[in-house]
């Protein structure tokens, strides 16, 4: 069959799992969401912001706007495992909520709200039946990429291709969450191929920022950063090789965390890519989206201790790390500030809102915050961490797209062609070179002004990109996250605050040379009002600090 055929039948299939109860009135829905098709390419956005959508259709109850906006993700398993709510009430609210959000932004792929539902009454019969819940996380509703497999479930990951290929085992994760008592409501959009920094694919279409129409919601997490922003769930778990997790994070102003390697079970994706090549490439890593890092911490503290019995990509963690450098005696926390990547040049925006945290964190007790140089071998990370991606030659992908006569969505155009697989010896000079980086920098960064080869430094703030959020399809600079995988650093996206045009300082130039293309690229980039956020990096690979 070809793409369109393919496409038509996941979209009338996703509409029809949204009951008719749910359903917006056309009033409700801004211009260009009928048409996924079109979306791709076709459509000129407006400026229009759907965030107050959800709370005044008329389709949510007073109490379930309550249980989806007032709870954080502790105070609402406390209200359902001592029954002043059911598992039931609350995923119906949130399945519902999840349902609107689509309707305004295209952000789901595979709704599961009759499945929840079904769980949801399990586990309130088993709480009502015993006086326990089922795990730590007994309700909680969950949200997962598309890339994760479910039993009986396609995993597109918006190739037209790998549609009607239903999962023939869950990944994981996804039964680790349900083992904690997590219900997963929904599967989320992403870029075609994953490998796409604006979530845009002709399977389902593009994921639509909700807060301004014309900027990108970003990816390849991008469904994720769409429901979370609306509260169509209350945490979601992505994947993140270049920025994947924190992008999306940064570009719906939420809180996304990238662990280092063997924390979260990454196995049972679908990706489109040769099996196992993580483990002989650049391997990716998954991971959190949520609305806060008290969130976060609260899923993690129950999740990272049981990662080895589920993930066999996982080692034995704890959370917080009894090893943590944090909250030591003897010396301060220090934070380093590190102002960019040394190969693009941050905007004015980016640079003001650096220096306001570095002020703010300079005037709270306790913290010691240092400027960190600039390490010149931090500019090689996002060749290397590139080359490391592409060393199948793309040649797999790229035959899935051939089969039905797909064609590239926009951000892939340019950025994406077959090459040749690189030899086994060209591959082991290229990891050769990376550990060489990974111990260069980690003495250079953690160690900053150590004579006894000590850590100096226990966390680093680092812009999330040189950019505020941008219009479709320019995301630029993928450096600036990509960089943390390589290293195997663990790294999160923590907003700071919008911008607004006094931030943008218009008529004012870059005065600093061009340093090369993607320099370039950058300081054509139209600078809209948007969020602004930092990427936090810390040492301890399993701890956050709260």
């Amino acid at each position: 069959m070809e793409y369109s055929s393919i496409a038509q039948y996941k979209q009338n299939q996703l509409w029809e799992r949204i009951p008719q109860e749910w359903r917006l009135s056309q009033d409700k829905i801004p211009p260009g969401m009928h048409s996924p098709a079109e979306s791709v390419t076709n459509v000129h956005y407006g400026r229009v912001n759907v965030m107050d959508i959800p709370r005044s259709c008329g389709l949510l109850s007073s109490k379930e706007i309550e249980i989806t906006e007032n709870f954080d993700v502790a105070a609402l398993l406390s209200q359902i495992h001592i029954k002043r709510l059911t598992a039931k009430e609350v995923i119906q609210a949130f399945c519902k909520r999840a349902a609107i959000a689509h309707q305004l932004t295209r952000c789901l792929t595979e709704p599961l709200f009759d499945s929840a539902l079904q769980r949801a009454q399990e586990l309130d019969d088993h709480l009502r039946r015993t006086g326990t819940p089922i795990g730590p996380l007994h309700g909680l509703p969950i949200s997962i990429k598309d890339s994760f497999n479910i039993r009986g479930i396609d995993s597109t990951v918006g190739i037209a291709a790998l549609a009607h290929k239903p999962a023939e085992k869950s990944a994981p994760l996804v039964s680790l969450l349900q083992s904690l008592g997590a219900i997963i409501i929904t599967k989320t959009n992403v870029p075609q191929t994953m490998g796409a920094l604006d979530s845009a694919n002709h399977l389902f279409g593009r994921t639509l920022n909700p807060r301004n129409r014309q900027l990108t919601v970003g990816g390849s997490t991008g469904g994720e950063g769409a429901l979370l922003a609306l509260r169509g769930s209350m945490m979601g778990f992505g994947t993140d090789i270049g920025g994947s997790i924190r992008v999306p994070a940064m570009c719906n102003g939420l809180y996304g965390f990238k662990p280092s390697q063997g924390r979260v079970p990454y196995g049972g994706q679908t990706d489109g890519q040769p099996r196992g090549k993580g483990r002989i490439s650049l391997q990716a890593v998954a991971g959190p989206i949520a609305h806060s890092v008290a969130d976060i911490n609260t899923v993690m503290t129950h999740l990272i201790p049981k990662a080895q019995w589920f993930g066999e990509d996982c080692i034995p963690g704890a959370w917080p790390s009894p090893l943590s450098s944090f909250g030591k005696k003897d010396r301060p926390i220090t934070i380093g500030v590190l102002p960019w990547d040394g190969i693009v040049v941050p905007h004015p925006p980016i640079m003001k809102v650096l220096n306001e945290v570095a002020a703010a964190l300079r005037r709270t007790p306790g913290v010691n915050v240092i400027d960190l140089p600039v390490p010149k071998a931090l500019a090689k990370c996002q060749s290397i961490a590139g080359r490391l991606m592409g060393v199948d030659g793309g040649a797999t992908m790229l035959d899935l797209l051939e089969s039905t006569g797909e064609t590239l969505i926009p951000w892939l155009k340019g950025r994406t062609k077959r090459g040749r697989p690189l030899l086994l010896s060209q591959l082991a000079e290229l990891q050769a070179a990376r550990g060489d980086l990974e111990l260069e920098l980690r003495r250079e960064l953690w160690m900053h002004g150590s004579t006894e080869h000590e850590q100096t430094v226990d966390a680093i703030i680092h812009p999330v990109a040189p950019h505020p959020v941008p219009e479709l399809d320019r995301y630029n600079a993928v450096g600036y996250t990509s960089s943390f995988v390589l290293l195997d650093s663990p790294a999160g996206t923590v907003p700071v605050r919008d911008s607004g045009r006094a931030d943008l300082e218009s008529g004012r130039e870059m005065g600093e040379p061009v340093i090369g293309s993607w320099d370039k690229a950058n300081r054509e980039l139209c600078m809209s009002s948007s969020s602004l956020t930092i990427q936090c990096c810390w040492c301890d690979a399993d701890y956050l600090p709260m």
